[in-house]
């Protein structure tokens, strides 16, 4: 059984007990944390439309926070002396999926 959930304007498959980096929750470690799945599928049966999906949810655990790799960049402009340099890290939530309900 597994299922696609929205968070951070992105889509993740999930099944339960799988752990996975979604962006920051604003949620602290060791709280409960409940996501609205837009497709389930269990062996045969596949769940997509609105009304069914009404009472489904995915409920996970948040485990801690991660930082994402280093992105670095870059402005320059020849002949001006203009040289401009930064750095970005992204933190994430590291979210373990506890369980998929239909």
């Amino acid at each position: 059984m597994y299922a696609v959930i929205t968070t951070g304007g992105k889509q993740e498959k999930v099944s339960q007990g799988q752990i996975l980096n979604v962006e920051l929750l604003g949620a602290h470690e060791g709280s409960d944390v409940t996501f609205t799945p837009i497709l389930i599928v269990d062996g045969d049966s596949v769940i997509t439309e609105g009304p069914d999906l009404s009472g489904a949810s995915v409920s996970g655990k948040v485990v801690g926070v991660a930082k994402g790799p280093k992105i670095v960049g870059f402005k320059y402009r020849s002949k001006s002396r203009y040289r401009r340099k930064w750095g970005h890290r992204q933190k994430y939530s590291v979210v373990e999926i506890t369980g998929i309900n239909k």
